[in-house]
């Protein structure tokens, strides 16, 4: 069978479904992608590329190092979406650990940097190795104080005067961390991805399209998808058919009767808005923290126009009570509280948007006092997010094969795409469907032909659509 004439079906047009269209696109195949929303990359909220995964204590060095190198290949694939400014890394005055705890998985990860420059030079992406990361003494954030705020940094220096001039200094333990983690913007994502499949002959995206039904005929080995769009149905026959269904992951499994074990957590991140730092480019600063309890890490991710995405991992702001369900045994669907289901499919009351927000703002506020004049700046960033499994602190899942002829998606963070791209190819070569020739390839040659322009203004159409400001969908970088 030749390439175009096999037939993907590609359902969820998350980063994972996305991703999958472009990639499969553009090696030649004929691909379907069914999303239910109205555009892509919708879904629970990304603001971090996790080049080493230092947000996490908890979790091992093998997981950091797999989402470095995720990291740094989705960064080569997505480079207009990607803001180029570090992270701090601060542990509460409070914290029972030690910053010196840290150092070891550190250099780690900055050796596993300089092997994979070595292996190739194109992995150079997050700068320097020898700067991969920089401790901070109590002197040095003093006497950064002291300088004045540089419009365009540089220099890790240049970063941290913003943290040195706000941050209460005796709320922290030093020495401070500052990393190459950067930021990753979900419109520009969302936008790139959309912009590619347009110019690709090869790829259908069906929007608004609810799959509700897929089964295969005992005559054929062909999949049947049975979906419908503005209440007119519609059925198709398919290859091979890759679940990129997100939360809902659980639904196609229990169509098609796949085996599963996993778990679908609720979360929100809040936007703000600080006034007195519209002018000045910060670096996302995380305090670590003990997960669901009163002192869980806080997260201030900035963007243009002195916006900020904040997580608190307590359960009055990023989680919620009850918010993390585990399949059963009658149906591979965990199934969230209807107030989640109500959030996700239709909108948020205004008295818990103002109530979160505040608290993510007090929470922040307890580290840079302020903050506490910031104020409310949209409606939250929110969705559901499938954990492969029973391990609620997985962050590195790509990919499984449960049933011939389906490949079930499961990606935790959005840079492991690429390595569940791999897994698929790999499997689509066994079935000859693709050349082996293909296999480890990167391509994407369709989204290195955007504008950086072209992405920006599709990246704000969407916020538009989506009622967030437009400052969202800007780079927030000084290069």
């Amino acid at each position: 069978m030749s390439n175009s004439k096999v037939k993907i079906a590609i359902v969820g047009g998350g980063v994972a479904g996305g991703s999958a269209a472009l990639y499969f696109s553009e090696l030649g195949l004929n691909v379907t992608l069914f999303e239910k929303e109205s555009s892509l990359v919708n879904g629970p909220p990304f603001c971090h590329l996790h080049a080493g995964g230092n947000l996490y204590p908890e979790i091992s060095d093998t997981q950091c190092i797999t989402l470095l190198k995720q990291s740094i290949d989705f960064l080569r694939v997505y480079p207009n979406s990607v803001d180029y400014r570090p992270t701090i890394i601060a542990l509460p005055s409070y914290c029972s650990k030690d910053s010196a705890n840290l150092l070891p998985r550190l250099k780690k990860l900055q050796d596993e940097y300089r092997r994979l420059i070595v292996l190739d030079s194109h992995n150079k992406v997050l700068g320097e190795v020898s700067e991969y990361f920089k401790l901070y003494e109590r002197s040095q954030i003093e006497a950064l104080r002291k300088q004045a705020i540089v419009k365009k940094p540089v220099h890790p220096d240049d970063w941290m005067i913003p943290f040195a001039q706000n941050v209460d200094l005796d709320s922290v333990q030093f020495p401070l961390i500052l990393v190459q983690e950067y930021g990753l913007n979900l419109f520009r994502v969302g936008a790139s991805i959309t912009l590619g499949l347009k110019k690709l002959e090869s790829a259908t995206v069906k929007l608004s399209t609810s799959v509700t039904n897929i089964s295969k005929e005992h005559s054929k080995e062909a999949w049947l998808v049975r979906y419908e769009h503005e209440g007119e149905v519609k059925e198709e026959h398919f290859d091979y058919l890759i679940n990129a269904a997100g939360f809902r992951t659980g639904k196609i499994d229990d169509m098609i009767g796949a085996p599963c074990e996993g778990m679908v957590e609720f979360k929100a991140a809040y936007v703000s808005q600080w006034e007195s730092a519209n002018d000045t480019l910060w670096p996302e600063i995380v305090f670590h923290g003990e997960r669901g309890t009163p002192r869980g890490m806080g997260q201030l991710t900035p963007y243009s126009g002195g916006y900020f995405q904040l997580h608190g991992m307590t359960k009055d702001i990023t989680l919620y009570e009850d918010g993390l369900v585990a399949n059963t045994k009658l149906s591979c669907q965990p199934q969230l509280g209807q107030d989640f289901i109500e959030k996700i499919e239709k909108d948020w009351s205004g008295e818990e948007t103002q109530q979160r927000t505040q608290s993510a703002i007090r929470h922040l506020s307890k580290f840079i006092p302020e903050f506490s004049k910031a104020t409310i700046g949209s409606k939250p960033l929110f969705g559901a997010q499938q954990i492969p499994g029973d391990d609620p602190t997985l962050r590195v899942a790509e990919v499984s094969f449960p049933v011939e002829g389906y490949a079930r998606c499961e990606i935790v963070k959005v840079s492991s795409a690429l390595d569940m791209l791999d897994s698929i190819t790999k499997e689509l070569i066994t079935l000859e469907y693709l050349d082996p020739s293909v296999q480890g390839s990167r391509g994407f040659k369709m989204l290195h032909t955007l504008k950086d322009t072209e992405i920006t203004d599709f990246a704000q159409k969407l916020c538009k659509k989506r009622a967030y400001p437009i400052a969202l969908a800007s780079r927030n970088i000084s290069n």
